[in-house]
């Protein structure tokens, strides 16, 4: 449809570098909420746990 705007490779660079730091900033936010949460085990425990995947 010509009133659609084209999808160059400009919007599109600048489309993933948005979601990529939307994903980085969440997945900052739920790391620091991981390790704030159980404050009571050792850091060692800690470290282990939050090695897996959050998604």
């Amino acid at each position: 449809m010509p009133q659609m705007m084209p999808i160059n490779w400009m919007f599109s660079f600048i489309f993933f570098i948005i979601i990529f730091l939307i994903f980085n900033i969440m997945n900052y936010y739920i790391f620091n909420f991981n390790i704030n949460k159980s404050n009571n085990k050792l850091i060692y425990n800690k470290m282990i746990k939050n090695f897996s995947w959050k998604w």
